[in-house]
């Protein structure tokens, strides 16, 4: 999944999705890529259960699949908290700082 998401194309091609489905003609239109690498894009995507896809009449709408980045969400809680812990200590020395003065 991680490498699904490392692309900036297929990156934004989530942006996309998470706003409204759409077919890969509009996804194409939307990009500065041809549609058979947005095609392509969108196989990867699928595979690693970001986006899902239903067919309406001759056309395939692709959807996001929020709840598959859950999973994403719960590894990066870790490095987050990492982060937040350091924020904060950041935030003390500047107010230790500013007393100073």
């Amino acid at each position: 999944m991680l490498q699904a998401l490392a692309d900036p194309s297929r990156r934004a091609v989530l942006e996309i999705l998470r706003d409204h489905p759409a077919n890969a003609g509009e996804l194409a239109d939307a990009l500065p890529i041809a549609r058979p690498g947005v095609s392509r894009h969108l196989r990867l995507l699928r595979e690693a259960g970001l986006v899902e896809v239903r067919q309406e009449a001759q056309r395939r709408i692709y959807s996001l699949r929020p709840e598959a980045l859950v999973e994403v969400d719960e590894w990066l809680d870790g490095y987050r908290a990492l982060w937040q812990h350091r924020l904060d200590a950041l935030h003390t020395e500047i107010a230790r700082g500013k007393a100073r003065q």
